[in-house]
């Protein structure tokens, strides 16, 4: 089967916030989720960048990406939804770790989904949502 693996930066559970972002991320992937037509097995999320020894918000992606491969899940695609341009950060921790995790774990194609980044349309509709926030400040 294939898979949509969503995944947001982290969080530690005892940051002010940490509940209602994470809410906010499951809203947001759920309503992603239902624009591509996508059933519930069929995607996932999960929060990266976690360090330190408190506890963070969870599904985590690492250990996500390692379910999702010991299950031989064929194909999964990779997004990161918090970001509005990739970061080396994130490319490093999804592109490359998470691929191997997720292949080393018998997982099969992984593809990682990259950001709007600095694509026309993406600037310019960041441009119209900028300049609406200014004028209403």
């Amino acid at each position: 089967g294939n898979c949509l693996l969503m995944s947001f930066h982290g969080m530690p559970r005892t940051a002010a916030g940490s509940v209602a972002y994470r809410d906010a991320c499951f809203r947001t992937a759920k309503r992603l989720a239902e624009t591509l037509e996508l059933d519930a097995p069929d995607w996932r999320v999960g929060f990266q960048s976690r360090f330190g020894y408190g506890k963070w918000i969870e599904p985590c992606t690492e250990t996500t990406l390692a379910a999702l491969g010991q299950k031989g899940l064929k194909r999964l695609d990779v997004v990161c939804p918090g970001f509005s341009a990739d970061c080396l950060e994130t490319l490093w921790e999804i592109a490359v770790e998470g691929k191997a995790v997720f292949q080393k774990s018998g997982g099969g194609e992984f593809n990682f989904v990259p950001c709007l980044n600095g694509d026309d349309a993406w600037i310019h509709a960041l441009t119209e949502i900028s300049s609406g926030c200014l004028k209403d400040g």
